[in-house]
């Protein structure tokens, strides 16, 4: 415990370090959280050409939103989606800028593109900004969860999804509940799809820049012969800071989660939290609520700079200098990013199991692996490979510590 709060003091002590957390927490709580909420996304608009143009009035915009979705009795039914329609295309024809506003009128559109294609007329775009809710027959708007399985179906054989992956994907389909509870959604949208999302790469740029150091940077500090000379030794100490690396990785996601979920509680309260993510995109698969995917994607994070602090610490160990070890993680965390896009389908899914490759919003993806045999869905595996390549690396870092002593 000694040699573990040493290594431990002398990680915080660096200036690097405290300055990386400082802008990583500023980062994720301030601006893409309170001011988000706050300005950015949420606050009225005055001037469209610019986020910056909008009214520091974010938190009475989400209550009024919320309340307004009140009156269609959090349920989606065909006569509520008309409902939603006839109003917003009512106050885009006799209203105001701000009586559409108030409408779910993005996610409402994202809805009417998936279940309703052939209603969908590019002849009648006058504007480029111009949308499929503006003119479409509400009386059309029928059976929505018959059009939204077809929806999937249709999606499945373009993607070439067929055999037991399509089994299986319909099977995890068949245990979403309808119909759907629906309460506003666009908040819920921007938390799941554009900020969570981000947490496991800003973490792990933190990580690249604090842990390059805690191996390597022995042999700049010449501490090298007075950690042979200690009664702990090198392979003890190798441990220590292997731990310290890991509980760092902690103190910085909860550093930043717990405002962040704070922030969210503020601003949005706990309404929505048992609707289901099919509100965001109708053709997900994933029976989860949004409270069950939020928790995911948190998971997810972690999860994802576990395994990213595992491998920092193996280049550390590997290397007799700073900037090489930074070096080393920064082609880690960027070079399967970069060039993912350019690869086969396969080879994609694969590396989307490293840590921080993958996405958290894969829940509302199809993707899957078959391994051994058995089909997995691809958020299960991106949740447990950063794991296991935590575990692989400790005694690999250990090993790789006391050979670099030797050498």
């Amino acid at each position: 415990m000694e040699l573990f709060l040493a290594e431990h003091k002398k990680l915080w002590s660096r200036k690097n370090v405290r300055v990386s957390v400082f802008i990583c927490f500023v980062y994720m709580v301030v601006f893409a959280g309170i001011l988000q909420f706050q300005w950015f996304t949420f606050g009225s608009r005055n001037d469209f050409t610019s986020v910056f143009g909008n009214n520091f009035d974010g938190y009475d915009v989400i209550r009024e939103r919320q309340g307004y979705s009140e009156k269609y009795g959090h349920l989606l039914t065909d006569d509520t989606l008309a409902e939603m329609v006839s109003d917003y295309q009512y106050a885009n024809e006799y209203g105001t800028v701000s009586d559409t506003r108030k409408m779910d009128w993005s996610v409402i559109s994202t809805w009417l593109e998936t279940l309703y294609p052939e209603q969908k007329k590019p002849s009648l775009y006058k504007y480029a900004s111009q949308l499929m809710l503006d003119y479409v027959d509400t009386e059309k708007l029928t059976d929505i969860y018959g059009r939204r399985q077809e929806a999937i179906e249709t999606f499945m054989e373009a993607s070439g999804i067929t055999g037991e992956k399509r089994r299986y994907l319909l099977s995890l389909n068949d245990k979403v509940k309808i119909p759907f509870s629906y309460v506003w959604t666009e908040g819920w949208r921007t938390v799941l799809g554009d900020s969570l999302p981000e947490y496991g790469l800003m973490i792990a740029i933190v990580l690249m820049i604090s842990l390059a150091p805690l191996f390597s940077g022995e042999w700049r500090d010449r501490t090298g012969e007075m950690i042979l000379t200690m009664k702990h030794g090198w392979e003890k100490d190798a441990v220590a800071k292997f731990f310290v690396g890991f509980v760092f990785t902690l103190e910085i996601f909860l550093l930043i989660a717990i405002p962040s979920i704070i922030v969210q509680i503020t601003y949005m309260g706990i309404s929505g939290w048992d609707e289901p993510i099919q509100c965001i995109k109708m053709i997900a698969i994933a029976p989860m609520n949004m409270m069950q995917a939020e928790i995911y994607e948190y998971i997810h994070a972690l999860s994802g700079a576990l395994g990213f602090a595992g491998i920092m610490m193996l280049i550390s160990a590997s290397s007799k200098n700073e900037l090489l070890s930074l070096v080393g993680g920064f082609a880690f965390l960027f070079g399967p990013l970069m060039i993912s896009e350019y690869l086969p389908y396969t080879i994609q899914l694969l590396i989307s199991l490293l840590p921080i490759a993958g996405s958290a919003s894969d829940i509302f993806r199809m993707d899957t692996l078959n391994i051994f045999g058995k089909i997995v869905w691809m958020p299960y595996a991106e949740l447990l490979t950063p794991i296991i390549i935590m575990v692989v690396c400790i005694p690999a870092t250990v090993k790789r510590w006391i050979k670099m002593k030797n050498g």
